[in-house]
């Protein structure tokens, strides 16, 4: 039957732990999920602005072409008269040439008339309808080759008077108030309505011109999220130069598009804290079960052992078959009353259980004199100690000595740390008792040198129900309630209690409780 009991709680190790390990592979694996997506979103929500800054750029140099263009020809095409006459002096290097209207003074070498002048054609009708479509046709070649020479000879004309403008410095070729508006209004057209910086510089990177505010970009990260775009790409000007936009709030904008993602990280997040709460309830409740079944089988033995003894003193003196000398009617009434009083003891230690059901438990606080009552309870626990070829030892070195303690209670927790040690004790027990003052607080220890305890044995003392393994020991008896009952008395005393042990050394308990204020 023990052995089936065994292998039912292995079960539900296992089954326990197989749980553990497929909920978590599942977060883990979800939490992986969310970042790959959060990633991509905001990887995918970059490149997109970086597209649309540069769509904006590419749309703000073109732009910046055509009204430059423009406006020159506006400007040195504008005349009242119907001929406009263009003097072009060869001889002037990289592309300057030297241009003048209206200029009859001059020699002239190319002579432009903006009105079209007919060709003379003569049509025969000698030879009817063929000779016709000959002419027509001659006619249209003769077009067609005037308005390829006027169109060649108008291009050359244009590049000359735009070559012009090639050679002046970027400030006479460019409003940068307009150059503003240009770029506000497509990245606004993009959907980029951020605040924005931006620069005009050289090849060099001398800043030729800045906007304002852009003076407060200084660190070499930010200035690795500049946006440049080459001005006038299509110029033959051997120096170019650039613009450069800044977006300081780049990064805020792009974490703006997984804004939505945060409640499913949110909700993730709550069932990951739950999956944890659950397993270790669980592994709480494991473990509080497994302790109310060690508790119910050392309680059976231990009221078992007493009820043997009195019922079968009991059933002695009700045979009629046994003679009853006063001598052994007097041993079986010790017997039974020394095993009603240890069954009244055991009695006593199961009802102490109903404190843990309190968050408070009701003490009636006097001033007593620690050392005092250390000193009497080390009075009566000698004889025990001494039976055993040990000793107690005290040093009461505290000067202020007086708390507010229970005395009932007090009284007992330091009881049941001295009988532990007697518990657990090889050969002749060495206590030590000792007491100081440490800021506000009194302290006492009770150390012994008995048989000792793991570390992880150190951790789950003071649990309901755990007792501590002892080995070789086999005459421990108990519940398991004697450290949880210490544990909570002191902390209803506003105090702490805390264990040093080493194993086949001994150990100490540590009490620290306030002082009387």
């Amino acid at each position: 039957m023990l052995k089936s009991f065994s292998y039912i709680c292995y079960m539900k190790k296992r089954t326990i732990f197989l749980l553990g390990v497929i909920m978590a592979i599942s977060f883990f694996g979800l939490i992986i999920l969310q970042a790959n997506y959060l990633k991509l979103t905001a990887d995918m929500r970059a490149e997109q602005f970086n597209e649309s800054v540069k769509k904006s750029l590419y749309e703000v140099v073109r732009i910046l072409e055509e009204e430059e263009t423009l406006q020159y020809l506006n400007k040195n095409l504008s005349v009242p008269s119907q001929r406009t006459r263009i003097t072009v002096k060869p001889g002037i290097h990289n592309h300057a040439y030297s241009m003048k209207q209206n200029s009859l003074e001059d020699s002239i070498n190319v002579s432009y008339s903006c009105t079209r002048v007919q060709p003379k054609v003569f049509i025969s009708m000698k030879h009817g309808s063929n000779t016709i479509q000959e002419s027509s046709r001659i006619l249209q070649n003769k077009l067609r080759e005037r308005y390829i020479q006027e169109r060649a000879l108008l291009d050359d004309i244009l590049i000359r008077l735009l070559s012009e403008s090639y050679v002046r410095p970027i400030e006479e070729r460019i409003d940068f108030q307009q150059l503003n508006e240009i770029l506000d209004r497509e990245l606004d057209f993009n959907g980029l309505n951020l605040p924005h910086y931006f620069s005009v510089i050289n090849k060099n990177g001398k800043e030729l011109y800045r906007s304002k505010g852009f003076e407060t970009v200084e660190s070499d990260e930010e200035k690795e999220e500049y946006y440049t775009q080459i001005l006038f790409p299509n110029d033959p000007n051997p120096q170019p130069n650039y613009i450069r936009v800044y977006f300081p709030t780049k990064q805020n904008y792009i974490l703006s598009s997984i804004t939505l993602t945060l409640p499913s990280v949110l909700f993730t997040s709550l069932l990951l804290f739950t999956f944890i709460l659950t397993i270790v309830i669980i592994s709480r409740q494991k473990r509080l079960s497994e302790m109310r079944t060690d508790f119910m089988n050392n309680m059976t033995h231990e009221l078992k052992t007493p009820v043997s003894s009195i019922s079968l003193a009991s059933q002695m003196l009700n045979d009629k078959s046994i003679s009853k000398t006063p001598a052994m009617i007097e041993q079986l009434s010790g017997v039974i009353r020394s095993e009603t009083k240890r069954l009244t003891q055991q009695i006593d230690k199961v009802l102490q259980m109903s404190i843990f059901e309190k968050e408070s438990t009701a003490l009636k606080m006097e001033e007593m004199d620690i050392n005092e009552m250390i000193l009497n309870i080390s009075s009566n626990f000698a004889i025990k100690v001494e039976n055993t070829g040990g000793k107690i030892e005290l040093d009461l070195d505290a000067e202020d000595c007086f708390a507010l303690v229970d005395e009932i209670h007090f009284t007992n927790i330091v009881y049941n740390l001295m009988d532990n040690a007697l518990k657990y004790s090889r050969g002749p027990l060495n206590l030590h008792l000792k007491t100081w003052n440490e800021k506000n607080n009194l302290l006492i220890s009770i150390q012994d040198n008995g048989i000792g305890m793991k570390k992880s044995d150190q951790k789950r003392i003071f649990d309901k129900f755990y007792r501590v393994s002892t080995g070789n020991v086999h005459n421990v008896k108990g519940f398991g309630l004697g450290l949880a009952y210490v544990k909570k008395v002191v902390t209803d005393h506003k105090g702490t209690i805390r264990v040093e042990s080493e194993l086949n050394v001994g150990t100490k308990f540590i009490i620290s409780i306030p002082l009387k204020k």
